[in-house]
């Protein structure tokens, strides 16, 4: 599945760069997030539970930040599993000034197997890009 797609961040591209990497912001602004502990340079170990169509479920993965290029791009992998299958994700975000804003653009791939991959893939498109902007719209209202 391909996401993509455009937010604009209340701050400037310095800060936005920052809490896009701060490991405390990311935890409160990714949905079902329930703890990103740093395990290594630029790795994270992420436990959440996510539901879809009536399936729940806790998830334990990892979050790695490569290809950084401060402030204005670095590149998200995330690997995750759980009792209702797994989900494989990777992407590129570009930061870039507008105005006193910034607008951060994303681009990825993302797989998702098991049990939720069952639901469809409609309704699994619709849920990454709710899911999406739900951690974009509550990272804005940390980054005030």
């Amino acid at each position: 599945m391909k996401v993509s797609g455009t937010y604009t961040l209340p701050v400037a591209p310095e800060r936005a760069y920052q809490i896009l990497q701060d490991p405390a912001v990311l935890a409160q602004a990714m949905p079902g997030c329930e703890s990103l502990e740093k395990i290594g340079p630029d790795e994270y170990r992420m436990k959440m539970k996510v539901i879809l169509a009536g399936l729940s479920g806790a998830f334990e993965g990892k979050v790695r930040i490569t290809d950084q290029v401060s402030p204005s791009s670095f590149r998200l992998i995330v690997e995750g599993s759980g009792r209702v299958g797994f989900l494989k994700g990777d992407g590129l975000l570009k930061l870039s000034p507008r105005d006193d804003n910034t607008e951060v653009s994303y681009e990825g791939d993302a797989q998702v197997g098991g049990t939720m991959a069952a639901v469809g893939q409609r309704l699994i498109d619709g849920t990454a890009k709710m899911m999406i902007k739900k951690f974009f719209d509550k990272l804005a209202a940390l980054a005030r």
